[in-house]
């Protein structure tokens, strides 16, 4: 178990649900959000478009990720009951040289982002565990300078890791399927050392679901490999761990919170962002702000109640990790 301060606990109280369990709303993306709106992605969009989901769907999340360049009104608008995770890196990472570096938000600091009134300060890092240390070593040196800003300031700091492979770019490939459980369990490992002083983990699930046996039509895994893959993952871990959705559907990615629950995944909760929200993207920037009002009151609400139904029968609560 780990020890957090009287105020870390707090902030991670006003982060989570009556029973200790994250059920986060995910809505920092930059890049990726303004390329789903094609030409209508402008800064007056993305920001009206992150206040409508904060409106609609705050009141069903325990807690919402936003980004300091187009999330604060939202921040400003979400439910009163509802945390705030604020993001520090930059969209994307740095392409012109190996090794997906990162990059923080030039005008901001783990300080500012507890002055604009985060509970905890959110971090992504890209992550392949088998590349050379030249390049490892400066990532782990990045992170321990977040956490230790985050120490310094006595506010939560969560580590959001994606992995991939150097050597092969298609994550949502087969081949990549094969060595996943590898990157994404070793990863955490890492991750978990005191030294990084990260107080929740927001992680993959370690296999690629289309790849399961009986999920797609080809597999990798069958059931019980993939169930020892999320079992290990639970154990390479003393801390807190959340699942992100990685842009897949509602329903496969409620299907697969259920079976990491099935493989004995200790996990504490999701930090869920396009499963809940991606298809009003498209009546907001075709139909307009009421319609993407209306999608988000009724199949936005529909969805992330469904996803609050599976993440209570099958999460635990981040306490159970903490003293």
């Amino acid at each position: 178990m780990r020890e957090v301060s009287e105020k870390k606990r707090k902030a991670l109280q006003n982060l989570t649900d009556e029973q200790g369990i994250i059920s986060a709303l995910a809505i920092d993306q930059r890049g990726a959000l303004k390329k789903m709106m094609g030409e209508k992605g402008t800064q007056y969009t993305m920001e009206e478009f992150k206040v409508l989901v904060s409106e609609s769907l705050t009141p069903y999340a325990s807690s919402i990720l936003l980004d300091p360049e187009y999330g604060l009104p939202a921040a400003e608008r979400r439910d009163s009951n509802a945390g705030l995770l604020i993001a520090y890196e930059k969209t994307g990472y740095d392409a012109t040289k190996p090794g997906k570096f990162p990059d923080l938000l030039s005008n901001w600091s783990a300080r500012r982002l507890k002055e604009a009134g985060a509970d905890a300060v959110k971090f992504l890092l890209y992550y392949d565990v088998d590349e050379p240390a030249e390049i490892n070593d400066q990532k782990h040196a990045f992170v321990e300078r977040i956490g230790s800003e985050c120490e310094a300031e006595d506010i939560p700091f969560f580590l959001e890791l994606l992995s991939y492979d150097s050597k092969t770019e298609d994550t949502k490939s087969k081949e990549y399927a094969k060595v996943k459980p590898h990157k994404v369990n070793d990863m955490m490992i890492e991750f978990s050392k005191p030294k990084y002083n990260v107080d929740v983990l927001k992680v993959e699930v370690p296999v690629n679901m289309d790849y399961v046996e009986g999920y797609g039509t080809d597999s990798v895994y069958t059931r019980e490999e993939a169930k020892r893959f999320f079992k290990e993952q639970s154990e390479s871990t003393d801390l807190p761990f959340i699942f992100l959705s990685a842009g897949v559907s509602a329903e496969l990615f409620q299907d697969t919170l259920r079976f990491a629950h099935e493989a004995g995944s200790d996990f504490n909760g999701v930090l869920c962002g396009r499963a809940t929200w991606k298809d009003g993207v498209a009546v907001y920037a075709n139909q307009g702000m009421e319609k993407a009002k209306e999608w988000l009151h009724t199949q936005g609400k529909a969805n992330i109640q469904a996803l609050n139904n599976v993440i209570q029968e099958t999460a635990s609560s981040c306490f159970d990790k903490i003293k």
